[in-house]
């Protein structure tokens, strides 16, 4: 398969697996604020690396991987069925903590935008 279509299928599952992870009924997956992050897949198209990453932290998404490969079979299938594929590739779920990593690095730029604008707006005996 060429270069574009994979990268093209690779993101239709990102956006496929986001929408199929809300309707899970799995303690694991259900409530969390999941997000796929990437998906790679192979240059065969036979397997998937999908890595998934939790608002809440790391541990939230090793154990939502957990659910996830649980229901891996029916995802694979409907991939399958919404994509129109005729053989889905296996999905293996890695945790991964990007958006946990954001969020702090987020959070020390608000910390340092404030004290900017505080030393702006101080008159100065120039």
């Amino acid at each position: 398969m060429p270069g574009y279509h994979m990268n093209r299928t690779a993101e239709d599952m990102k956006r496929e697996l986001t929408v199929l992870m809300r309707d899970l009924k799995d303690p694991r997956v259900q409530g969390k604020m999941l997000t796929v992050v990437r998906v790679h897949l192979t240059a065969d198209g036979a397997s998937a690396k999908v890595y998934v990453s939790a608002m809440e932290g790391k541990s939230a998404a090793i154990e939502a991987v957990k659910g996830l490969q649980h229901a891996g079979g029916m995802l694979r299938g409907e991939l399958a069925r919404r994509l129109h594929m005729r053989k889905a590739p296996e999905i293996k779920f890695i945790a991964d903590d990007s958006i946990e990593v954001g969020a702090q690095i987020s959070r020390l730029i608000d910390q340092l935008v404030p004290k900017e604008k505080e030393e702006e707006d101080t008159p100065h005996d120039d």
